[in-house]
């Protein structure tokens, strides 16, 4: 025990994750990482090239879980992912946990996808199975059980209802589609929320 107190990679060790030196080496793989002794990463984690993780940020495997980070996607301080017995695959070039942290976990054979350039924010939580398409947002302290948002351009692409689709407000999300283009902003049960276009909240300067 007291061997253990004297080892400064002791704890993580103990609880799954690399090692600091370990977590340092994947800078190698291209990995940024602004304050690697914050960030803590289990070993068999797949990381693409520019990768950014910021202080704060977890990716934990348990079991036979497993992560895919696709390159250039960002992990905002506060984001934690946790892979139980599950899977969570992301995209390229996503965006997730700005605003507040994002909380992702797949146990018991759930399998999460988050497509390229997607965008969570705001201290929201994906759990089950879910699936975020290409370009698709959820905005806010929401949490998203078992949805599918579908896929489309991300949101700086010109044309709103063409963009992924997107989760706005805070609440509950539990079961739910939602096609490309297309909008909730709820406070509360987001199965009672309207579905709108996404053209009703952006849009163009002289189109009614």
């Amino acid at each position: 025990m007291e061997a253990e107190r004297l080892d400064p990679d002791a704890a993580r060790r103990r609880l799954g994750f690399l090692a600091l030196e370990e977590t340092l080496a994947l800078a190698q793989r291209g990995v940024l990482m602004p304050d690697p002794r914050s960030v803590l990463v289990s070993p068999g984690a797949d990381l693409g090239e520019d990768v950014i993780l910021w202080p704060n940020t977890i990716l934990e495997i348990r079991g036979a879980g497993r992560i895919v980070v696709g390159a250039g996607t960002v992990l905002f301080p506060g984001s934690r992912i946790l892979a139980s017995d599950g899977e969570v695959r992301i995209g390229t070039g996503a965006e997730i946990g700005e605003e507040g942290g994002f909380t992702i976990k797949a146990e018991a054979g759930a399998t999460i996808e988050i497509g390229r350039e997607a965008r969570l924010l705001g201290g929201g939580s994906l759990a089950s199975t879910n699936h975020i398409g290409d370009g698709a947002q959820i905005l806010g302290p929401i949490r998203c059980q078992n949805c599918r948002l579908g896929s489309g351009g991300s949101h700086r692409h010109p044309e709103p209802d063409e963009r992924g689709a997107v989760l706005k407000g805070a609440g509950v999300a539990r079961n739910l589609e939602l096609p490309q283009g297309h909008v909730i902003q709820a406070f509360g049960l987001f199965s009672d929320g309207i579905v709108r276009r996404q053209s009703y909240f952006h849009p163009k300067p002289g189109r009614c």
